[in-house]
């Protein structure tokens, strides 16, 4: 009786660990759509987006392909990505968004643009488009 419970005991600790476990994969996916558009149109569309008239830089980050092309987003390494570079400098004169904005990214929005560029740019990279 007594492995009986035993068993019992370790079968629901196994249970309750894969279900956290699960539940934690759930957590750490990036949607683009769900996590990181939102950013991008609040903190950066405005100036790096498809409005040509209020464009003010010679970044666009509203298509992926000039984004790469001219390394604003290097698929997989954030070290070598000018916007992850300007999102996390401490320069006035460089960080992203600009301080005249108002707009200013959270430590959690930063780690997430970061977390995007280095996980779930390399999975997209690699599918046909």
């Amino acid at each position: 009786m007594r492995l009986t419970s035993l068993f019992s005991v370790c079968l629901c600790l196994f249970s309750q660990s894969l279900l956290l476990s699960q539940a934690t994969h759930a957590d750490d996916s990036i949607l683009y759509n769900r996590d990181i558009r939102p950013i991008l149109t609040d903190m950066c569309f405005p100036c790096h987006g498809p409005d040509s008239a209020s464009r003010k830089g010679d970044y666009r980050l509203d298509r992926r392909d000039d984004a790469i092309g001219k390394k604003v987003i290097v698929p997989g390494k954030p070290g070598e990505s000018e916007m992850i570079r300007r999102i996390l400098t401490s320069d006035a004169n460089e960080i992203m968004p600009p301080p005249a904005t108002k707009k200013t990214l959270t430590a959690a929005q930063k780690e997430l643009l970061k977390k995007w560029v280095s996980i779930a740019l390399v999975v997209h990279s690699t599918r046909s488009t």
